[in-house]
């Protein structure tokens, strides 16, 4: 193999400085004319793994358009002409080039990196030392790390904005002092579990001797013995049943695909016997118990949910009438009744 000495160490090449011809064509490649790598800017081997030097050019590159070629002489009548390759240590990196005749029948190959220039900063963690300072990709370097940056920011504002919003509907939906949903999620709740047609029970629960509470105790010992209902209610009902808290002492359950009444009951009468136990608030025993009046929404049978609190409604009323812990559902005959009777409320 005839090559000429390696011209790295030399102070110049081509009457220029090599640090300066490294600096203004960081990926050229100077081929002898015997077809050889005797010289290549420092980014080159970089992307190729190593040094590529001494070795034919036709090792180190493809010639891909504006057609193959793995002729020195054929790759130097295209001077002039945009040149794209594919460098063979990494076939999808895809380069640009020009070459430039040198003397003794030797070419210098200019190379930068095109479509792939993206996926090449990243991968081979290029900084703006492996480009010539007038090439195009150091504009689009600023541009991707300008765009990173802020696509960066807007996905962290994004998430703060969408935490916020999820805490805003969270608070508006909830009820500050028990935790539980208050009235707008409960109704909100309701009707879109009248419009999926599946049955379910809608409890509602009027708390007795409440009044007494707060006016032996204290509205803060009344507060307190809500928050124990609150948590009572909660590890009482299944994860899929909406607890809400609706007025003072009132309290409303939707008890999803559960409609028989004998378990229905049974419920209840449990949840009344859980509320009348003791519960010690600020080392005072308080005692309350609770009515409930139940209204079902069938597969045979759905009412709007208008017509479904109503009937809760008038089934609590009952309850309360009958005497305190006590259990009623809504039957047409209960209207029917408070209809003769002049019942309105």
């Amino acid at each position: 193999m005839n090559l000429p000495l390696d011209p790295r160490p030399r102070d110049r090449v081509l009457g220029l400085p090599g640090a300066s011809l490294d600096r203004l064509m960081p990926m050229h490649v100077w081929i002898s004319a015997t077809g050889d790598v005797v010289r290549t800017g420092p980014t080159l081997p970089r992307l190729a793994g190593g040094p590529v030097t001494l070795r034919p050019w036709t090792e180190v590159v493809t010639l891909r358009r504006p057609r193959p070629t793995m002729r020195l002489e054929e790759l130097l009548r295209m001077q002039g002409v945009a040149l794209k390759f594919t460098l063979n240590a990494v076939p999808e990196i895809a380069l640009k080039g020009l070459v430039v005749p040198l003397p003794g029948g030797a070419a210098l190959l200019n190379l930068s990196l095109g479509i792939s220039l993206i996926e090449a900063v990243g991968r081979f963690d290029l900084t703006l030392s492996d480009f010539a300072p007038t090439d195009l990709a150091v504009e689009l370097l600023y541009l991707n790390e300008a765009k990173t940056a802020v696509a960066g920011e807007l996905r962290r504002l994004a998430l703060r904005l969408n935490g916020a919003r999820v805490t805003a509907e969270v608070e508006a939906a909830t009820d500050t002092l028990t935790g539980l949903a208050n009235r707008r999620a409960f109704d909100e709740a309701l009707m879109r579990l009248s419009a999926s047609g599946l049955p379910f029970a809608l409890l509602q629960l009027d708390l007795d001797l409440f009044k007494a509470v707060n006016d032996s105790h204290g509205h803060a010992a009344g507060d307190a013995v809500l928050r124990a209902v609150a948590a009572v209610l909660r590890g009482h009902c299944r994860g899929r049943d909406v607890v809400a808290r609706v007025g003072g002492d009132e309290f409303v359950i939707l008890m999803v695909d559960f409609t028989d009444r004998a378990k229905l009951s049974d419920n209840a009468a449990r949840l009344i016997a859980r509320l009348e136990q003791p519960m010690q608030v600020q080392e005072t025993e308080c005692r309350i118990s609770a009515s409930i009046g139940i209204a079902l929404a069938t597969r045979q049978r759905h009412p709007s949910p208008e017509v479904l609190l109503q009937e809760a409604d008038i089934a609590l009323y009952e309850s309360k009438r009958r005497g305190r812990g006590r259990v009623t559902f809504y039957d047409d005959w209960l209207e029917r009744r408070r209809s003769a009777n002049g019942d309105t409320g």
